[in-house]
């Protein structure tokens, strides 16, 4: 399995020429009947391998982390950062396996932030075993998204995973909301709208690098994947979760405007021609929907009509993906010519 990036640098590397490259994407458009734009391609597995040598990183990682924690708690971080970083050398910069190589990368970056977390918790409950307020608890977080953040800065200029650049966008975003409640404690109650921000941010950060590769054949379409793949949890949730679709009070009327917001989701996604945000909203309208069953009277078949309803609407998604998608970029107007092509499927 070959993403765009692998192509992208065959080409470059003069293995395969720019016509031979461009034939064989039309190719699988054909095969598949969509244009290779609206496939969203990223690479997580080259072969079993990957799974083999995924599990094996993982023991070595768990026991690590357990060496350093027989140390000191924060020496455990520390360990599991300086293995994934050395591994990281054989298995993505030389390897260049995709799933062991998002894996290193989340323990290098994890294991800097968790080490900054339990270094500073430790000076702080040592200095006065009494505090643990919440201004503490924000300084804490800001200071180890800013380490994270630092540490997938590096990771990027060294191996250039695709998934480090949402990686660091995260943790920038742990910085910005703990440094915001460091300074402004009171601002814990309005946690969810700062989130919804947070993610409109990294939305906006996924769009820049998506409108820089609007054909989707180079690397930046991987990280714009990623981004995008990190965006929508922090826009759906906060949304979801103000709208009340788990709270005890939920009734029809939170039920329908959850459904309407997740058709608004739909139409964003055809838009961008990104698939993120209406996966992570799902859980989301299966309550609703579920909800509204119940209330129709039908308690006991609510979960398989739920089920049935929103499976069926989104294979349906799917099949006519690419005739619904010309649609809506054709109501945005003169805004849609900057969103990825719109092409011809092949018959």
């Amino acid at each position: 399995m070959y993403s765009e990036s692998d192509l992208d640098t065959a080409v470059k590397a003069g293995a395969i020429s720019a016509e031979a490259a461009q034939a064989f994407r039309a190719h699988v458009a054909r095969e598949r009947h969509a244009p290779a734009v609206d496939e969203e391609h990223f690479r997580l597995l080259t072969g079993f391998n990957d799974i083999f040598v995924s599990i094996a990183l993982v023991l070595l990682l768990v026991a690590v982390g357990q060496i350093g924690d027989t140390i000191a708690t924060y020496l455990s971080g520390a360990f599991v950062a300086a293995a994934a970083w050395m591994l990281a050398i054989v298995f993505t910069a030389r390897r260049r396996m995709a799933l062991p190589s998002i894996i290193l990368l989340g323990a290098f970056v994890g294991g800097v932030a968790f080490s900054i977390a339990t270094t500073l918790t430790t000076l702080v409950l040592s200095a006065a075993p009494n505090s643990g307020d919440e201004r503490t608890t924000a300084i804490v977080t800001a200071l180890a998204g800013l380490g994270a953040a630092a540490a997938a800065w590096l990771h990027w200029r060294r191996f250039m995973v695709p998934i480090t650049v949402a990686a660091g966008a995260c943790a920038v975003a742990a910085l910005v909301l703990g440094t915001v409640l460091a300074i402004a404690p009171g601002l814990q109650a309005a946690m969810w709208p700062l989130l919804f921000v947070a993610g409109l941010a990294m939305f906006a950060l996924a769009m820049r690098w998506d409108l820089s590769d609007p054909a989707r054949r180079t690397r930046r379409a991987d990280v714009a994947f990623w981004l995008h793949l990190a965006a929508a949890p922090m826009i759906a949730h906060p949304v979801f979760q103000l709208l009340g679709v788990f709270g005890e009070n939920s009734g029809i009327d939170t039920a329908l405007a959850a459904l309407v917001l997740y058709a608004v989701f739909g139409f964003v996604a055809l838009a961008v021609d990104r698939r993120a945000l209406l996966v992570s909203s799902l859980v989301y309208v299966l309550c609703a929907m579920g909800s509204l069953f119940r209330t129709a009277g039908a308690v006991e078949l609510s979960a398989a009509l739920t089920a049935l309803v929103i499976g069926a609407a989104l294979l349906s998604l799917s099949v006519f993906w690419h005739p619904m998608r010309r649609r809506v970029v054709g109501l945005l107007g003169k805004a849609g010519r900057r969103l990825p092509p719109v092409e011809m499927a092949a018959a």
